[in-house]
């Protein structure tokens, strides 16, 4: 028999007392007192009690009044590993993608007055970026002080909804495109920089394009640069974030291999002047090879790369990146296949990017999955922290490798 705990109830059935044998002559027994003078009758086997012959009583239920369903063993579990700052993360970045900027703001405003460790950081600065978008600077400035107290450092900077226009650069620069991958064997890349260096005292690198490396490329870039220092001419790489997320990739701590992809990320953090990067990757370098490290070098911090224009549509080709801007809404990316049809890497630039919708991320996940098959290495620049989120919810992070604007 089943019994169903989501069904009323039966009524509770009354216990009836047993049944006292009466003397001779048909006289009742005097009543005893409760519990006096009773001797404990063996209930009858279940055959006997229903066997044949058996007198059974219509009157006389059987009495559950004592099953408790509260006492009985359950075989399940609640899961109570989840983590609650990617939960409060989550919560936020769908609630924004939505258009729920309201109810966003409050889960992340309540986040941050109780997590202030360096795990919860970002959604400090999901919070921040929330304020920079609403146009909140007030709110903005007052957050920059908690945070400053919290994690005693320096806090991001407002912006406003636009970016900074680039500073002018000095002319007399050629620019050349590194050709194919950064790969050891891929020496007619190489012998074109080699050349352009000849003709030109100062040369635009631009390493944007590559989506492969191993260390025998990183230690001919580094060998390319060195020269150009030893001869007084300058080398001023573009796709600088680009080409020190895929070296991040190769690195292991630890692991004493691949040493000109260590140099290499060094080189990067030196020349972007992120300065506390650069300790932690010497101080991981000194661990994994048990060497010094290069030392820091103020004098060598090289000048900002050039912004995207502020004025482009709100998804499309725009040069050598796919530019999302604006606020994105039921895209479906039909052009993103035939984009990367013609490039080695994809790049797909969200520095103008203030939204993207919860439907536009799952289509650009199936869009940029089928372009991941193909072995093209994916890069989103500069989103948002809501919207990174957002890419990690939806599993866009599988596929794809974000780099963060540094403010």
């Amino acid at each position: 028999m089943v019994f169903s705990f989501f069904k009323k109830q039966p009524e509770k059935m009354i216990t009836r007392p047993a049944a006292v044998p009466r003397k001779a002559g048909g006289e009742d027994s005097p009543a005893e007192p409760d519990g006096a003078g009773k001797t404990a009758t063996p209930a009858p086997d279940q055959d006997e009690a229903t066997g044949p012959g058996a007198d059974v009583q219509a009157d006389s239920p059987s009495d559950f009044s004592d099953f408790v369903f509260s006492q009985s063993s359950l075989d399940f579990h609640v899961e109570a590993d989840v983590d609650p700052i990617d939960a409060q993360a989550e919560e936020a970045a769908v609630l924004f993608a939505n258009g729920q900027d309201a109810a966003a703001q409050s889960v992340l405003e309540s986040a941050v007055q109780s997590c202030r460790d360096v795990a919860a950081e970002r959604l400090w600065r999901m919070l921040f970026d929330l304020y920079r978008v609403t146009g909140q600077q007030s709110a903005f400035e007052t957050l920059g002080i908690e945070y400053a107290r919290a994690f005693e450092k320096s806090p991001p900077g407002w912006s406003g909804n636009a970016p900074e226009k680039p500073k002018p650069r000095e002319g007399g620069a050629s620019t050349l495109v590194f050709k194919g991958e950064l790969l050891g064997s891929n020496q007619t890349a190489f012998d074109a920089v080699r050349q352009s260096l000849g003709k030109n005292r100062k040369l635009r690198l631009d390493m944007s394009k590559v989506g492969e490396l191993d260390p025998d490329g990183c230690a001919s870039l580094l060998q390319l640069l060195v020269l150009a220092r030893k001869s007084r001419q300058d080398i001023e790489l573009l796709g600088r974030e680009v080409l020190g997320a895929l070296v991040e990739g190769c690195v292991e701590v630890g692991r004493a291999e691949g040493k000109a992809c260590w140099l290499l990320l060094l080189e990067l953090c030196q020349l972007q002047g992120r300065q506390e990067a650069f300790e932690e990757v010497a101080i991981n370098y000194a661990v994994t090879f048990e060497e010094s490290p290069p030392s820091w070098e103020t004098t060598r911090v090289a000048a900002p790369e050039p912004e995207m224009p502020a004025e482009v549509p709100a998804s499309g080709e725009v040069g050598d990146a796919y530019v999302l801007h604006g606020e994105v809404k039921a895209s479906r990316f039909t052009d993103i296949a035939s984009f990367a049809d013609s490039r080695d890497a994809v790049q797909i630039d969200c520095s103008g990017l203030k939204r993207l919708d919860f439907i536009s991320a799952g289509a650009l996940l199936n869009a940029l999955t089928s372009v991941r098959r193909s072995g093209k290495k994916i890069v989103f620049l500069h989103p948002n922290y809501l919207v990174a989120e957002l890419l990690s919810v939806v599993g866009l992070t599988a596929v794809a490798t974000i780099v963060f604007a540094k403010r």
